[in-house]
């Protein structure tokens, strides 16, 4: 089982025991199958583990802890006659849960109240095509994207661009929530469910988005599997997200009707409208979306917003106290240096854990680094270019002796080649704030000599110590356009910057 899967499994119990979510919801939203939802619940048991987990339990430890040969009974459960329930169930008062307990005391090993109620769905699906959906107060919100675009005039460049149009909407009260976006990537994703949450002023137990797109393999907002922002949006807010089954309309049947609503009531009338903003247009949608909301339904004495007053607004959970930050997810694999890079800047983490894969986050303002779920440090995210970000907790007491490859063995590679080739790496060593933040850089720079030959990589250096250089992008900028033969009293004129954006040599003859 793979990390992303690892980490799915304390969502399992997150959302099981913290927000009370069915094993059929709980799988849905996850993208896995109820059995193995059950299965991991089965196996917490037999391993003694209850919820919460234990602060010092990694996922390692969890997923150890739950996979060992576990034995699980094989009962024949008596199964009731769901015709009998069905019919029951028309009565007044009645509920699944008191006719489920009545069939537990005549059948003590019978059906679980999970099992009972996924065995009766089956059965009415069966019988009924078409089963009318009721919403609970304050339990789900629909969300998707409209068909209809809206239209936007750059009136610096003239470029005529495409806003998308994000809906959603409470399932009890159908109180409506729209906005204009730059896109549909994930940013803009997260951001217009955070915004939705703050114009319902809470959040619905379940957040319904369109079908999971399975098998996807770059960032999409829909699958949580892939998308660690969204996982982490619905663990901000504690809610559940559990997208629309594929090919099953009746499923997201609120906001679909939404969207419509959307688009004849606030879309067509302001298509003869030029903006110039996106923020302009949602100026003019906001306007038409609080008529919307008051105006009087058809065929009820009622309106949207007085129904979400009434219904679903006390129902809502409150909003948690500080606004979710959207972040940046990327893996990344700790150098010998014991660093890693983000943005090409470099930030320190203890040398324990040199040569790990890691996963980080990154803020405006801050990075944050895990190993196995656990964060091993945090920065303050640095936008200097080939900089460094080194905390000396983070470095070993005796670094020759910990690294792979010493000091001792880059000075003696270097000698090999030539004087110039020691001048210039101890020349990066004495830049850099620490010499190990150079060691990475070293060992690039003596590689060159294998693609470009020793002799050429002692003129580069050579040319890099005239010109005054302190980078291995420079001394290979030298090798890629044959600056190193050009005579020295040129190149001080010279300009070498670390990137490949360097005249040839042909252009100084």
């Amino acid at each position: 089982m793979g990390r992303l899967s690892m980490r799915k499994i304390s969502e399992v119990f997150r959302q099981r025991f913290e927000l009370k979510r069915s094993y059929r919801d709980v799988a849905r939203s996850l993208n896995i199958s109820i059995s193995t939802v059950s299965d991991y619940l089965a196996r917490a048991r037999a391993a003694g583990l209850s919820w919460p987990f234990s602060d010092g339990l990694t996922e390692q430890a969890l997923y150890d802890k739950l996979f060992l040969p576990v034995g699980k009974s094989k009962v024949d459960r008596h199964h009731p006659d769901w015709e009998v329930i069905h019919r029951e169930l028309r009565k007044k008062g009645m509920t699944l849960r008191l006719l489920w307990r009545e069939y537990r005391d005549q059948h003590q090993r019978g059906l679980g109240y999970s099992q009972f109620c996924n065995y009766y769905q089956r059965y009415v699906k069966n019988i009924t095509p078409v089963m009318r959906q009721t919403h609970k107060a304050g339990e789900k919100s629909f969300v998707d994207y409209a068909g209809m675009k809206m239209p936007w005039l750059d009136p610096v460049t003239g470029e005529i661009h495409e806003a998308e149009i994000f809906v959603g909407c409470l399932g009890a009260s159908q109180f409506i929530f729209t906005e204009a976006t730059a896109t549909q990537q994930l940013p803009d994703w997260i951001q217009s469910h955070i915004h939705m949450f703050e114009y319902f002023g809470g959040v619905s137990e379940i957040v319904v988005p369109d079908n999971l797109k399975s098998g996807v393999t770059s960032a999409h907002r829909y699958d949580p599997d892939i998308n660690t922002n969204y996982q982490h949006l619905g663990e901000h807010y504690g809610i559940a997200i559990i997208p629309a089954r594929a090919a099953e309309p009746k499923d997201k049947a609120k906001v679909e009707s939404a969207v419509s609503i959307v688009e004849r009531q606030i879309l067509a009338p302001l298509r003869h409208y030029t903006f110039t903003s996106i923020g302009e247009m949602n100026a003019a949608i906001a306007k038409r979306l609080v008529k919307l909301n008051d105006q009087p339904f058809q065929k009820m004495k009622t309106s949207r917003r007085e129904l979400f007053e009434s219904i679903d607004k006390p129902a809502l959970k409150p909003l948690p106290p500080t606004r979710y930050q959207y972040a940046e997810w990327k893996r990344a694999k700790i150098h010998v240096d014991y660093h890693f890079v983000f943005d090409d800047h470099y930030y320190s983490v203890p040398y324990q854990h040199s040569r790990h894969v890691v996963e980080l986050r990154a803020t405006a303002k801050t990075i944050e680094c895990f190993y196995q779920s656990q964060r091993i440090t945090t920065h303050t995210r640095s936008y200097k270019k080939y900089g460094f970000t080194t905390l000396s907790e983070h470095m070993p007491k005796a670094h020759q002796e910990q690294a792979k490859y010493s000091l001792s063995h880059i000075e003696s590679w270097a000698k090999k080649i030539g004087q110039q080739t020691v001048s210039f790496i101890e020349h990066m060593m004495a830049s850099r704030a620490f010499p190990q933040q150079a060691y990475r850089a070293c060992y690039g720079l003596l590689r060159l000599s294998q693609r470009y030959g020793e002799d050429r990589l002692e003129k580069a250096c050579a040319k890099a110590l005239v010109i005054r250089a302190t980078r291995y992008q420079q001394v290979e900028s030298i090798l890629k356009n044959q600056l190193e033969e050009v005579p020295v009293h040129q190149a001080t004129a010279i300009q070498l910057s670390a990137h490949d954006n360097i005249r040839g040599a042909k252009y100084y003859k």
